[in-house]
């Protein structure tokens, strides 16, 4: 879901605006977009409310990265015992101009797949990126 959208109270969106300046003291020149997914009835179907979805933008195709835009959706599962939510995961994709070119999980073996492949250096600084956004979002502080 939007990032827009998910942050309905003063915590979440303070936790939203650290993910966009985690991501921008890295890759500074990102630009940010909140609300990556339109607003009509075949993407609502396609878009799940227990995440918190934010795009990052870049000027032009980077050869470190391998694409242009970069869409980072932080999962979430709440606890039905516990009542508990707490970030499960994060499904990091690059996109060119012919579609997503690569994709990482957290979920499983923090692997890259994908046709064009970003940089080993930029795989890097993106999985100490997630590391840095689950340890955000799994603080002891209710979300």
């Amino acid at each position: 879901m939007n990032a827009a959208e998910q942050a309905t109270n003063l915590e979440l969106a303070s936790k939203i605006a650290t993910v966009v300046n985690l991501f921008k003291l890295q890759f500074p020149d990102a630009k940010s977009d909140l609300k990556p997914w339109q607003n009509d009835p075949e993407t609502r179907e396609l878009v799940d409310p227990d995440s918190i979805d934010i795009g990052f933008h870049f000027p032009g195709i980077s050869k470190s990265w391998r694409s242009r835009s970069v869409l980072i959706q932080i999962r979430f599962h709440q606890d039905p015992i516990t009542n508990l939510r707490r970030a499960i995961g994060i499904e990091v994709a690059g996109f060119d101009h012919r579609g997503e070119a690569w994709r990482l999980s957290t979920v499983e073996n923090w692997n890259f797949v994908g046709e064009s492949l970003p940089s080993a250096q930029i795989g890097e600084q993106l999985k100490q990126f997630c590391r840095q956004i689950l340890e955000l979002f799994n603080e002891k502080s209710e979300v």
